[in-house]
Formats: C-alpha cells, structure tokens, sequence
C-alpha cells in the first residue's frame, strides 16, 4: 500500500520531540494565548521575513479576519470586487463573500494551474480593492506584472499561503511576504501542519495585525472591552507548541518533498498524461504534485486497485457549486478542464523514493 499521505508516518518524523512539546502545554496548565503562542508567532515571523504573525483558529478564518480588517479601517466596504483565481480551493472564495465583496473570477494558466496575470487587467474596475492570490499546489503564483498591476491601481494583494509555506520567489521573498498581508493554513495535511486546525495572518502592517488579533478575540484589545463585533478564532498553546516543533523542520521537509516531485517529473513518461510547467526549485515546495490526465478516473481506479491512494484537487470547481448558484450558468473553460482532469499524486515528507519508483512503474504502464 502507497497511501495518499500517512499523517501517523509524518508526525512520527518528530514524534518524540512533539510528544514533549505536547506533554509541556499540558503539565504546564496555561491553554490559550500563552507562552507557545509568541514563541510560535516569532519563529514564524522571522522564518516568512514579516513583523508580524498573527494565529488564528484556521486558514479560512486567516483569510476572513484579513478582509474585515481592511473594511474596518475603510480600506474596502461591502460590494468592492476582489479578483480571485476561478481555480482555486473554495475558502479564498468564501472569505470574500463572508465579508460582503465581490469574488470577481480570473482563469488559470494551464500550464502552470496559477492564476492567468494577463487576464487580470481587463476586469478591474474602479471597485476593484484587491488581488486573492492562490500559491495553489506548494507553486510559486506570483508574477512581477501582478505586482505592477496592485501598484499601478492601488491594489492591496493578498495571498492564499495556505499550500505553500517555505516556497520562495525568485528575489528571495518568501510567500506570505510578497503581498500586503497573508492567510496561511495550518491543516494537518500541510507542508506545515498541526495536530488540528490552526491558521495565522502574516503581514508587515502594524495596523492591520492589531485588528486583525482583535477580531479574533471577540473584538477585544482589553479584556471586556470590545471596539468590534468580532469571533472566537485563536490558536491554541497545544498547536502553536507543535507547530513550533514542526517549523524547525520545514525546509528538510520541504526538500524531500521536492526530491519526490522531481522524481516525478524526471521519470513520468505516459502519454495520457500532461505535467504542469516546471519551477525553479524554491519556487515548488510540492504541497501536491498535481498531473492532467485525458483518462483520469480510469488512472485514479486503476491506481487504488494496486494499492495507491490519490486524491482529485478539486471535482467541482467553485463557479459550478450550489452554494453559488448564481455562477453555475458562467463558463471558465480552462478551470472546469482542471476540475475534469487533475489527480494528485502522493508526495509527502514520510514517502519513500523506493515507493515513488514503484509508482512511477505503475503509472507508466498505465494505458
């Protein structure tokens, strides 16, 4: 058996340093907005390159508390658009109609899955207020035009981290550096995982972080004094303490990870078969290893019947769900084709190469 990705295996590559980190929160007897909280937010500062880290309860609230924040400092209001990927996980989508914007939908690349920048310019407005960019897959989607463009019409950026933690642009900036502020999702299946939800806000907006750790606090910046109508949403001290643990091991995961996706790319020769554009290697830190196959539920059973677990990143594309009906009749040909043909290989910082081979074997005889 090739699972799609073990989280037993992956936790135990630094199980006994997690199970005292763990053992720690608990003797301790303090579980929330703690020591392991600022420890971890720190660490995490300093490893992304920002001033400012702020947790939060998950990935999807890390997107939510950025775009209410901006509405609370009349930044946005309701009804201003928000140009996100049409190929992208459904959170980046809902943060924004959480808030009362306006998703306004751009087409991928099919060669790189990422947002198309050439097709952003044409659906600005002047309700335009930001860009959502998806690092979606662990890929690099930031492009020096989409920077152009954010300054050219005052556009905030703002980046969807939660897939590609540890991946750099080509100056050197890290993701959840290079736009104005950052939702990053701490999922267990992440390159950077907890042991349960978790999220964090980067940023180097003093402002913004300061609203933003309100919001998350029921409004509060005093105990029992509340400026906003805000929620729950706090990392808590048992997955900052572990996260903190995981983080030190971030990049040696991240370059087994890219070991395997180069595998991948180097020995995967199948006609049926279409692999997205190649990185520079710190741009992919193979969160996914995404492939287009002609034949795709076909590869995906004949892979389970040899014991290979895959998964579809995703079925049904945003604009096609219920929950937003009013976009099901609009056409995005090139995202509904991903919809249709993406499978997701194993990758993973516990997988073997020796398995890796196997299922390169595999996958090439598949006809």
């Amino acid at each position: 058996m090739i699972p799609f990705l073990s989280l037993k295996d992956v936790t135990a590559l630094h199980g006994a340093e997690i199970n005292e980190a763990v053992s720690r929160v608990v003797n301790g007897g303090w579980y929330l907005q703690g020591k392991e909280n600022e420890r971890f937010e720190e660490n995490y500062s300093k490893f992304v390159g920002v001033q400012y880290t702020v947790g939060c309860a998950n990935g999807l609230d890390a997107l939510i508390w950025i775009f209410r924040a901006y509405i609370e400092m009349g930044v946005m209001q309701p009804g201003d658009e928000v140009i996100v990927p049409a190929n992208t996980y459904i959170a980046t989508i809902l943060a924004i109609t959480e808030n009362g914007l306006k998703p306004v939908l751009v087409e991928p690349r099919l060669n790189t899955l990422e947002i198309d920048e050439d097709k952003i310019e044409e659906v600005i407005t002047s309700r335009t207020k930001a860009i959502a960019l998806v690092h979606l897959y662990g890929r690099m989607a930031y492009t020096e035009k989409i920077g152009e463009l954010c300054k050219e019409y005052n556009l905030k950026l703002v980046e969807d981290c939660a897939q590609s933690h540890g991946c750099l642009y080509s100056d050197g900036r890290m993701t959840g550096n290079i736009g104005d502020a950052a939702g990053h999702s701490f999922y267990p299946g992440k390159n950077l995982g907890a042991l349960g939800d978790g999220g964090a806000v980067t940023t180097n907006d003093e402002e913004l972080a300061k609203v933003i750790r309100a919001l998350a606090n029921y409004g509060s910046q005093k105990k029992y004094v509340f400026k906003y109508t805000g929620r729950n949403s706090r990392l808590d001290e048992i997955q900052a303490a572990v996260l903190d643990v995981k983080l030190r091991y971030l990049i040696e995961d991240n370059n087994h990870r890219k070991e395997v996706g180069h595998y991948y790319i180097k020995h995967i020769n199948n006609p049926f078969i279409k692999l997205p554009d190649t990185l520079p290697l710190e741009s992919n830190v193979f969160h996914l290893f995404p492939i287009l196959c002609e034949k795709r539920d076909e590869l995906h059973d004949y892979l389970e019947q040899n014991g290979v677990g895959t998964v579809i990143h995703y079925p049904i594309a945003p604009h096609k769900q219920a929950c937003y009906k009013e976009w099901n009749d609009i056409s995005f040909p090139i995202t509904e084709y991903i919809a249709n043909h993406e499978l997701s290989l194993p990758i993973g910082p516990a997988i073997s190469l020796k398995d890796v081979a196997i299922l390169v074997e595999l996958i090439n005889k598949f006809r």
